[in-house]
C-alpha cells in the first residue's frame, strides 16, 4: 500500500473504449451472476472483493496495456480503480459501466442460457427494505420484535461507514448470483490474465 492518498481514476467513455476495445483488457468486477446476464465483449470477470487476489495477474495485464474496470453503472468500477491504484496497478473505469455502454449501442456478449439477475445493490436495497418492514411488522404483534429493524439499519450504517457491504457478500452467495457451469473459473481468468 502507498500512503499518499488516491488519485482518482482515469475515466474512458463508451465512445472511445468502443473506438479501440482489442487495446484494452477489460475486467468486470461485478458477481459472476452479473457479468452472465452481460457483458462487455472479452472482458474477464474479477469479482470486486476478489480484487486482491488478482492483484499480481491484473498487474501483468496492465503491463501491456491499457486496463478498463467496469460494472453495471461505474461506481463498483471506480471503486475498484481506486484499491487498484492503491496496489500499484493503473486502471481506467467505464463511465456509466455496462449499461451505459449497452444504451450507447454497442455489443453485450451473453453466454448461451445466460440470465440477468438485478445489480447487487438494488438486491441488497429489496433485502434491507424487507428486512425493515418485517421487523417492524412483527413488532406490533411482539414487544422487541423491532429490534430487527434497529439491526438492519445500524448495519446499513456500518456499511457507509466503512465502505464494505456485508449484506452484498451473502447475497452474492445465492444460486442466481453464481456463475454457470460453463464459466470460466477464477484460477483460468487470473491465468487468461496473465497471458491477454
Amino acid at each position: 500500500m502507498t500512503d499518499h492518498p488516491t488519485a482518482p481514476a482515469s475515466v474512458a467513455t463508451a465512445q472511445a473504449v468502443a473506438a479501440r476495445l482489442d487495446a484494452y483488457t477489460v475486467v468486470d468486477v461485478r458477481t459472476p451472476g452479473e457479468y452472465a446476464g452481460g457483458h462487455l465483449p472479452g472482458a474477464h470477470n474479477v469479482p470486486l472483493d476478489r480484487l486482491g487476489e488478482a492483484v499480481s495477474a491484473l498487474g501483468a495485464a496492465a503491463a501491456r496495456g491499457p486496463l478498463l474496470i467496469v460494472c453495471a453503472s461505474g461506481a463498483r468500477s471506480a471503486k475498484g480503480c481506486a484499491r487498484l491504484a492503491d496496489l500499484g496497478v493503473a486502471a481506467a473505469t467505464l463511465e456509466g459501466g455496462t449499461a451505459g455502454w449497452a444504451a450507447a449501442g454497442h455489443p453485450v456478449e451473453r453466454p448461451a442460457g445466460g440470465r440477468a439477475p438485478w445489480p447487487m445493490d438494488r438486491q441488497v436495497r429489496l433485502a434491507a427494505g424487507l428486512l425493515v418492514v418485517a421487523g417492524f411488522s412483527a413488532g406490533l404483534a411482539r414487544p422487541g420484535a423491532h429490534r430487527l429493524s434497529g439491526l438492519v439499519g445500524a448495519g446499513l450504517v456500518f456499511s457507509g461507514v466503512t465502505d464494505t457491504c456485508g449484506m452484498a457478500a451473502v447475497l452474492s452467495r445465492l444460486p442466481h448470483n453464481r456463475p454457470p457451469r460453463e464459466a470460466a473459473s477464477f484460477k483460468e481468468t487470473l491465468l487468461r490474465l496473465r497471458r491477454a
